[in-house]
């Protein structure tokens, strides 16, 4: 056999231990190139409650014109992008004392409506506040704080901004609970939260239904002495609460009326929405 040049040899070698390398390493390490992108598909059409709706059904609605039920309630809505313009003055004109706009999902989409319909609110003096459509299955809690932040969902204390708001509910991508554990779930939230108070100095209100919570958290109760509530729930009365919280600031109790979005309740009077807005120096005097 013809003997190798010793540059021809060494080459050989070299390749020969790379081979090796490779053939030794775990199968997860190796991957076919960058992550797929997340995916943002149905974001337009995600909004408060969406998922709730379709998850859980509606049991009918509170009668409003009951004093029991509507007494020392506040109405307000919110709306999102597919809502498209909103009549803000005629929402004024109907009840509307407060209302939360969809500013973010995720760490990759901002609602194109946000400026119109948060500007458009504080235009005809509703008190207004944005909330945030988490996604713990793309980005880290801190992160999508951070975006939501950086795109409308911040605080300041003119009296008339509410605190941001975080929508906890079934993943219309797959799995309800985002593929993570009640642990993790929880410890995604306290990442988000967390990361708002340090950054805004106000706590976030918690958007989500109890069987969701149930099911994702495993029913935690270590927001409850931190941040409000706000509760989703299409029936006549508010119901069980998550663990920890002992009431609601704001039930969500309808997914239509004669108000644009979905119709809320803030659990006190006119007085208790503008102590939120202005923080809580004003809500301890």
């Amino acid at each position: 056999m013809r003997e190798l040049p010793g540059n021809e040899r060494s080459r050989r070698w070299r390749a020969g231990l790379l081979l090796a390398a490779v053939a030794a390493l775990p199968w997860g390490l190796i991957t076919a190139g960058p992550a797929a992108a997340a995916d943002y598909s149905r974001a337009a059409g995600n909004y408060a409650g969406s998922q709730i709706e379709a998850h859980e059904g509606v049991h009918g609605r509170p009668d409003t014109a009951r004093a029991d039920v509507s007494g020392d309630q506040t109405l307000g809505h919110d709306v999102s992008g597919h809502q498209g313009p909103v009549d803000w003055p005629a929402a004024s004109g109907s009840g509307a004392r407060f209302a939360y706009v969809k500013a973010t999902e995720g760490t990759g989409f901002v609602n194109p409506q946000f400026g119109a319909q948060y500007n458009g609110a504080h235009g005809a003096g509703i008190i207004r506040g944005a909330y945030h459509f988490a996604r713990p299955d793309v980005s880290t809690g801190a992160q999508q704080a951070e975006y939501f932040i950086a795109n409308g969902g911040g605080w300041n204390g003119d009296g008339k901004t509410l605190p941001g708001a975080v929508d906890l509910e079934y993943n219309p991508y797959g799995d309800a609970c985002y593929g993570k554990s009640p642990a993790d779930m929880t410890n995604w939230i306290a990442d988000f939260t967390s990361t708002y108070l340090a950054k805004e100095k106000r706590s976030a209100l918690i958007y989500t239904s109890t069987a969701w919570w149930k099911l994702c958290t495993g029913n935690t109760g270590r927001f409850g002495n931190t941040d409000p509530l706000w509760l989703a729930r299409y029936a006549p009365q508010v119901g069980e609460l998550p663990a920890g919280w002992d009431k609601q600031s704001i039930w969500q109790f309808s997914r239509s009326g004669s108000l644009p979005g979905d119709q809320n309740y803030y659990n006190g009077p006119m007085g208790r929405v503008e102590a939120l807005a202005a923080g809580p120096s004003a809500a301890a005097a």
